[in-house]
Formats: structure tokens, sequence, C-alpha cells
């Protein structure tokens, strides 16, 4: 039996999870999340599962102590999975305790002393998730222990915390489509996401223009401020990129750096400032982060392991802003997004084939491996048009791309299924599958 106290008082942890009170109603009773028991254990659950750590059924218990002390997480793991199951046990205690998920708790209370705390509280930002609403919100319920990457974004959209899922969006269905288009069988390992925002806020793609909120002198106040010791994006990031699975990895696991130009470039914005002595420099001495610019960083000055990293899109940007142009060499030219996210998702396979070689992954020759494919031979920066020499990866590009052009907002998902939109390619996309057909 794996049975391990949560850190803190009882207070603090129940800072650390949605209330259950604040959940959409429907969510609440379909899952039955009455009381932070019900919402620790649910979490802890989905953590598990997103990490393919396999438990006996019903095993799983979160129990209140008495007297006012804190929660304690019980399980009993399958044999065959006793060792992992104590990697997770670490990480889920060190990811909440004062030392990471804190500074974000302690980062959002300076945050509500200053007049920077949800500016538009009481009206609307957008059509969907009514009166701008800002709520604490940690990453919780992702893999934890058996992640292969971590990928940094801007911040969790409100509709994450009210239905207890940060998963079940748009944005990360897209994302695992694209990892399994690649080749990565286990898309569920590269859904360890950090916000350098910890704060749920109106989201659903209209709110970050001209309503940007959440800007990266906010991240630098609050959320990475060495001076007033608010330091939880850096802190969080040196936790998440080693845990124990990549103990005998000389570098740590790849950091995706996600926000295109065109759409909520917040990630790499901060990742600009925060390690400009680190990145490459343009003709005027300015520090860059381009897309598919890869590299490494140290998080912390003394990090023991050094990093990689990648600068990808905003995994939502594709659907949001791509459409066919005259210049596929482009974005917002949807046939350019999509190749340049299946590179960043084939790099990320790459480090972790490299990592289970024992060996020490080079970025820049892992990220010019994946263009290579998906933008066609000689084409390793991915600064073309792309035109891959394999037919069923030029399939691929117009198959995803007619999900991301092809968008029914009643259901909030694609019209057509990959399947059904690889059929229309194949009959409609012509010698070249350009998805740029329409839709029916």
């Amino acid at each position: 039996m794996i049975l391990y106290p949560l850190p803190g008082s009882r207070a603090y942890q129940e800072r650390l999870y949605p209330d259950p009170a604040l959940l959409d109603p429907a969510t609440r009773a379909k899952l039955k999340l009455e009381t932070h028991e019900d919402v620790i254990a649910h979490f802890t659950k989905t953590s598990l599962d997103e990490d393919g750590i396999q438990i006996e059924p019903g095993s799983l218990t979160v129990t209140k102590g008495t007297g006012g002390t804190g929660y304690m997480v019980g399980f009993r793991a399958l044999p065959a999975f006793a060792q992992q199951a104590e990697h997770f046990a670490a990480m889920h205690v060190a990811m909440l305790d004062a030392r990471h998920a804190g500074l974000a708790l302690d980062g959002c209370d300076a945050c509500r002393e200053t007049p920077a705390w949800n500016p538009m509280a009481g009206f609307p930002v957008n059509r969907s998730d009514g009166p701008s609403e800002w709520l604490p919100c940690l990453p919780v319920g992702m893999p934890v222990a058996n992640h292969q990457a971590v990928t940094l974004m801007h911040y969790p959209p409100i509709v994450a915390y009210r239905t207890a899922n940060y998963l079940n969006n748009m944005t990360l269905r897209r994302w695992a489509q694209i990892l399994q288009c690649t080749g990565i069988g286990s898309p569920e390992r590269y859904h360890a996401i950090l916000d350098v925002n910890p704060i749920a806020a109106p989201g659903s793609g209209e709110s970050e223009y001209p309503n940007d909120y959440f800007p990266i002198s906010l991240t630098s106040m609050f959320f990475d401020n060495d001076a007033r010791g608010l330091t939880y994006v850096r802190s969080m990031l040196e936790l998440m990129l080693n845990p124990p699975s990549n103990a005998e990895n000389p570098l740590t696991l790849p950091l995706l750096v996600c926000g295109s130009p065109l759409y909520d470039p917040q990630a790499p914005g901060w990742f600009r400032t925060r390690y400009k002595a680190h990145l490459p420099k343009d003709a005027n001495g300015s520090p860059t982060v381009n897309v598919l610019q890869a590299g490494f960083i140290r998080v912390l000055p003394d990090s023991p392991k050094k990093t990689p990293y990648l600068i990808a899109n905003h995994m939502i940007a594709a659907g949001v802003t791509g459409r066919c142009t005259d210049d596929p060499a482009q974005i917002p030219d949807i046939r350019k997004y999509e190749a340049q996210d299946l590179a960043a998702a084939s790099f990320l396979g790459l480090c972790a084939a490299a990592a289970k070689r024992g060996e020490e992954v080079d970025p820049e020759e892992a990220i010019g491996t994946a263009c290579e494919r998906w933008f066609g031979p000689g084409q390793g920066d991915g600064s073309g048009a792309p035109n891959p020499a394999s037919e069923s990866d030029r399939l691929t590009i117009c198959a995803l791309a007619q999900m991301d052009l092809c968008f029914n907002p009643k259901t909030i998902s694609p019209t057509y299924t990959y399947e059904q939109a690889l059929a229309r390619c194949q009959s409609k996309g012509g010698a070249d599958f350009s998805p740029c057909f329409g839709c029916a």
C-alpha cells in the first residue's frame, strides 16, 4: 500500500485543488465531486492514469486527518508498477509543497493586493465564459512521474477549472492527434503542462487580443521574481523536468515552449526575457525565440543538468488563425502550421528515443531531422513550404489541416474525424494532397 500525507495544513492543501463549490454543477454531479476528498482523489487518479500506473480497482483513498490535520492519499499499485508508484508519490508531494505549488499561491496572493488581479471582474471578455473570474489553478491531474517532456504555456482556461479537467479541451485533443501522427504511441506522456501564469481565467481562443491581462510583466512580478522570493515558474520547471524516472538521463526532459507569433506568444516571451543570455541573437543583438528554434538552457544558474528546449506554436494556433493562402511557406498558411506542429512533436519523440538509448540528444540536430521529415529533404531549418518525401506524411498534413479548417462551433470540435479527413484528402486533395478544397 502506498500511503502518504499531502504537504502543509488542510487549509493549504484545499487551496491547491479546485474548490468543489466552484465547479460546474453538471460536472460536480457527473463526477461526484462534492467534497475536497472527492476532488483530490479525482485528480490523483487522473494523474495515475496519465502516467500509465495501474492500481487495484477501488483502492485509491483520500482521508481527512483529525483535529484539523491534512489529507492522506493511499492506493495499491499492481506489482509491476510498484517502483513507478513510489516515484509518483514522491513527485506528487514535492510538486504540491511550499517550495513549488505553494509559490504559485504566494504569487496569486501578492497579485490580489494590486489592481493587476482580474481588472475586468464582473464583466465578460468573450462570448462563452461569463463574467471574468480569476482563480489560482495548478498543474494537477497531469502525468507527474512517467512524462517524457514538459510543455510551457500561458495560462489555463477557466473551463479547465470548472470542469475539473485541464486535459479535455480542443487544444490538447488536437495535440494528442498531432503526437499520434508522428508515431508517438502514448501521447498522454506528453501532457505535463506548466503555465507561466497559474491562474484560470476566460480563454476559448477569444480573450487574448486585445484582452491580454496576462502580459510577460505579470509573470515576472508575481511568478518569477527573485527579489520577492516568488520563483514559482523556474522552481516548478526544475522539478518537473527531472523526475526520478529521468535520473539516468544526462539531460533533463525536453521543454516545449508554446506560443505562435500570431497567437498567444506570452510563454516564449517570458522565456526570452528570462533566458536572454542563453539564446541566439539576431542581427541587432536581440535574443530570439523563433518557432522551431532549439538549443539548451539551464533552468537555474546552478542546475546540474542542461535542458533541451524547442520553441513551438501554441497547440491551437493553427485552428484559430490558420487558413489557406498563396504562400504555404509562411504562417498563417495552414500547411505551414501543420508541418511546424508535426516537427515539434517529432522533436519530442527523438528526444525520448535518445534518452532511452542513454544518449545525450543534440536539440538542433533533432529538430533538423524532424524538419527534414515534415518539410522535405534539404529543409532542415523548416523555412520553406512543407513537402515531405513520404506520401503518407503529405496526407497527414492535409488531413490535419482539414480538421483545423472545418470546425463545428456547436459541438466545439472538428467537423471530421482524422479518418474522415484523410479520406477527403485522398479523394479531393489532388496530386499534391492540398487541403484547400473547402469544407462540406
